[in-house]
């Protein structure tokens, strides 16, 4: 899964303790990891004015996690415990913070809103992983834990698509270059969902020296019996030390108990350059297709955002970037327009986040 090849690309540093009964009796390794991010967003827009029946204001941002307007935010706190003893392993991993809590949506108790993931693995071969638990989804380019990816806002694939999955799933190593995985979960993002029907969950995965795909999959019925399928596609491709590409595209279809069937669909282009250790870029630009208002959007999106990553240090990463959003019909707000009414196509917003991890 690309989620595996990143975490062990980018998380550096961990904290290694060995537990054992006596000198020469080795009782498995536990690995402690974590981060805390934070970041400041100003909308060029600024509709400060526009409020709602209840009094709250748009922020122009209809992506995950960075809800805010000209406030200095904390995204998250996160600790995570990876536990290996011969065969088995275990993760928890917790989050404090918005972040955690927009991941963690459908659950109600503050509590669980903590767990990003906890799950048990075994490999009775190493060719085989069977897990069960809650994890991140497979599908997409993007992640949740910030130090993972190269811009810090989120593109509305990330954000529209499943967040995690609780169920069980096995992955097989097909020789050298291909793996697949297969799994039963929850409908999308439920930790706990009692008589409901279960989705399936699926993962072909290539990988080719520089190169690397994926071909997803994720659908059945959610918790108000519509029925729902998503297809991915997310390729890596590493052109030389200084410069690589990442795509990622994919379809949702949706048909609601007694209505019609409609999708949506969005694809992404990511260009990353790094001109030396302590300093890259990332422009990203995204397209999202939802004429036919599964998400309610009612129109087509087109956003570009410029990232730069600054590393002053190996576990600090400081990210300025530029983000323009452009909708064929009005979706954002300006300074004098009502709630029931925005009037621009476009809006534009800065965004400053740093990011520490261990």
């Amino acid at each position: 899964m690309l989620r595996k090849f990143l975490t062990l690309a980018l998380i550096t540093g961990p904290i290694t303790h060995a537990f054992s009964q006596d000198p020469t009796t080795k009782k498995g390794e536990l690995t402690v990891s974590g981060f805390v991010d934070a970041y400041y967003r100003y909308n060029f827009s600024d509709p400060k004015n526009v409020t709602d029946d209840d009094g709250a204001h748009p922020f122009n941002n209809h992506t995950s996690f960075t809800n805010s307007q000209n406030s200095f935010e904390l995204g998250m706190a996160s600790l995570k415990a990876d536990y290996v003893y011969g065969k088995i392993s275990a993760t928890i991993d917790l989050g404090f913070g918005s972040r955690a809590r927009e991941f963690s949506y459908a659950e109600d108790d503050g509590i669980l809103q903590s767990v990003k993931q906890a799950y048990v693995s075994y490999s009775p071969t190493d060719k085989i992983k069977l897990t069960m638990g809650k994890w991140g989804t497979h599908i997409g380019y993007e992640v949740l834990d910030p130090q993972l990816n190269r811009n810090y806002s989120m593109g509305y694939m990330f954000s529209y698509g499943p967040f995690s999955h609780t169920g069980i799933k096995a992955d097989f190593g097909l020789g050298d270059n291909f793996g697949l995985m297969v799994g039963v979960a929850n409908p999308t993002d439920y930790l706990s969902a009692s008589f409901a029907e279960k989705n399936f969950l699926a993962q072909f995965s290539a990988t080719y020296d520089n190169f690397s795909a994926f071909l997803n999959y994720a659908g059945g019925k959610d918790l108000e019996n519509g029925v729902g399928n998503q297809v991915g596609l997310t390729a890596t491709g590493k052109i030389s030390e200084k410069f690589s590409l990442g795509y990622d595209g994919t379809i949702r279809m949706y048909k609601p108990d007694g209505g019609q069937s409609r999708s949506w669909w969005g694809s992404a282009l990511y260009i990353n350059v790094d001109p030396s250790d302590k300093f890259g870029f990332t422009l990203r630009g995204e397209y999202l297709n939802d004429k036919k208002s599964v998400i309610e959007f009612n129109t087509s999106i087109v956003q570009a955002t410029l990232s730069f990553n600054i590393k002053p240090h190996e576990n600090i990463i400081i990210i300025p970037e530029f983000r323009l959003d452009n909708a064929k019909d009005p979706i954002f707000y300006k300074k004098g327009d009502s709630y029931d009414n925005p009037s621009q196509k476009s809006t534009g917003s800065f965004l400053l986040a740093a990011i520490t991890h261990f």
